[in-house]
């Protein structure tokens, strides 16, 4: 069974994310060949093409952080019915300057918490339209727009709830699944070209 490296986003910049502890529970319920490393955006820069020519620190960092990984997983909250404007701006960073966009031909998956009932629908709809056109190969299916109860969580990012961890794992053995998928039709020395 191949091993992929795993570079997960959380949206928000907040130290007590409700979408850190998912993605914290995410983590500890996802099948051994998945290695996971977060990928920092709080240090980013606002984006500007000005720059492209000579990228900040943090913005090369991203991108290097992002050349390391096989797949990406983006655990994000809804701000205003969208994107975090964080995430949206690491992922503008990290597709430039035009011909070196660092999501190309990478798998993603898109998950988020909130405490309404819709969860993260229209943000993760958003990013989705984001991600398409950034040419990163999207796991559709299972969708997961979760309800954020903290009663189902540890302090530490533990499951309380069975029914939840039974739905979680199901996400991240689907992911991984999907990211094999992915892989054998596009070879891994492919993308990284």
């Amino acid at each position: 069974m191949d091993t992929y490296r795993v570079g997960y986003f959380v949206g928000s910049l907040a130290k007590g994310s409700i979408n850190r502890t998912l993605a914290t529970a995410l983590i500890g319920v996802a099948p051994p060949q998945l290695q996971f490393t977060e990928i920092g955006i709080g240090d980013l820069p606002l984006y500007n093409y000005d720059l492209d020519h000579d990228f900040p620190p943090a913005a090369r960092t991203l991108k290097e952080a992002l050349a390391a990984v096989d797949a990406v997983l983006f655990v994000t909250p809804e701000y205003n019915r969208s994107i975090p404007g964080p995430l949206k701006n690491a992922i503008d960073w990290a597709s430039r300057p035009w011909g070196q966009n660092s999501f190309s031909r990478k798998p993603s998956g898109v998950i988020g918490t909130s405490p309404g009932s819709i969860g993260t629908a229209l943000a993760q709809q958003d990013l989705r339209a984001v991600l398409a056109f950034c040419n990163s190969p999207m796991f559709n299916a299972v969708e997961a727009y979760i309800q954020f109860k903290p009663e189902a969580y540890g302090d530490d990012g533990t499951i309380k709830d069975q029914s939840t961890e039974d739905f979680l794992r199901t996400y991240m053995e689907e992911f991984a699944a999907y990211i094999a998928r992915v892989y054998t039709a596009l070879p891994r020395d492919a993308v990284t070209q």
